[in-house]
């Protein structure tokens, strides 16, 4: 499987290569753009939205090529050729961009907004565009917009979870960045990082017991038939970013720059109002497969998750986007 996986990697790069060159397309720019998720994903529907919309209004200039199930790699392997300056994007949390830009941290921090409307605040505020500009010179990273939600993160589990002590011992899948490994450990979890790829069958074997993500995610991987539980935490807004090279992007005319920029802003409002509409259709789904859907009180997982913000130095950060939230 192993090697399967590295010769369509492998593929999928070549045809970079091939595009760069200009060996596979007329077109006289070409962006790669990658992805955990899978094509039946409602956020998906926003990148075959973004693809047709460039090409389009670029005029065939740039040329847009969508690779799900992670072809071209993990999110950091992909982020490494962005900074390389190969014409790839990646579809990212800001918890992986937080290596570079400390700020992108806090998008993944607990209970941070309520829904897409509140984070969505936060992605087109002024302030989301300083952090930007910091990406670009600290990584090399461009920015084309930051509105992909893929919902509110919940808890996957084999047993009833009801407060975080019932988390006591429970190895649980997460993605690795700081902010994330910390919000669940201070839910009462051990935080296991691991590939979204392997978290099915590492499920299946119980090398973990748990993991959480949107419910999306979870029913289009199938988590129903090696997990008993969902439990709605929504203890994670789960909010991304189209992200690609800097060097590429500068390379655009201005012109399609702006293209580039405005239809990737206007696909995530597409993916994200197509995340919302569907998240009540996948919950019965996955109800009617088995899995029992839990609606808690969610009072004891905010207040054992206050002190990341402070743990990981996002205090005075948190009470900035607290005052913009509610003004």
């Amino acid at each position: 499987m192993n090697t399967v996986k590295r010769t369509l990697r492998a593929a999928a790069v070549g045809m970079i290569l091939m595009a760069g060159s200009g060996a596979a397309w007329a077109a006289e720019f070409s962006l790669s753009v990658n992805t955990a998720l899978q094509p039946q994903d409602p956020l998906f529907k926003g990148l075959n939205a973004f693809k047709e919309n460039v090409e389009k209004r670029s005029e065939g200039k740039i040329s847009v090529r969508l690779f799900p199930g992670s072809q071209l790699g993990k999110d950091e392997d992909v982020l490494e050729q962005a900074r390389a300056g190969a014409g790839v994007a990646v579809v990212v949390d800001g918890g992986r961009l937080a290596v570079y830009t400390k700020e992108f941290g806090v998008l993944g921090a607990p209970y941070l907004a309520s829904g897409y409307d509140g984070v969505r605040k936060v992605v087109t505020s002024p302030m989301f565009e300083t952090w930007v500009g910091n990406l670009r010179k600290a990584a090399g990273l461009q920015v084309l917009s930051f509105n992909w939600w893929q919902g509110e993160r919940h808890l996957v589990t084999n047993v009833p979870v009801k407060v975080p002590a019932d988390l006591a011992g429970i190895r649980m899948r997460t993605p690795g960045a700081p902010v994330w490994m910390e919000t669940i450990r201070a839910m009462g979890a051990t935080p296991t990082p691991m590939g979204w790829a392997e978290v099915y069958t590492a499920m299946q074997q119980k090398v973990i017991d748990a993991l959480e993500a949107q419910s999306p995610a979870v029913y289009n991987s199938k988590l129903f038939e090696v997990a008993k539980y969902l439990t709605k935490s929504g203890h994670i807004n789960l909010i991304t970013g189209v992200v690609t090279s800097a060097a590429w992007f500068d390379g655009l005319p201005a012109d399609l720059q702006k293209i580039v920029r405005e239809e990737a802003l206007k696909a995530g409002d597409i993916a994200s109002r197509g995340t919302e509409a569907s998240l009540a259709d996948y919950e019965k789904q996955m109800a009617e497969k088995g899995m029992v859907v839990t609606e808690i009180d969610v009072t004891p997982f905010r207040e054992a998750t206050k002190s990341v913000y402070e743990k990981l130095g996002y205090g005075e950060l948190h009470a900035e986007l607290d005052k913009f939230l509610t003004n």
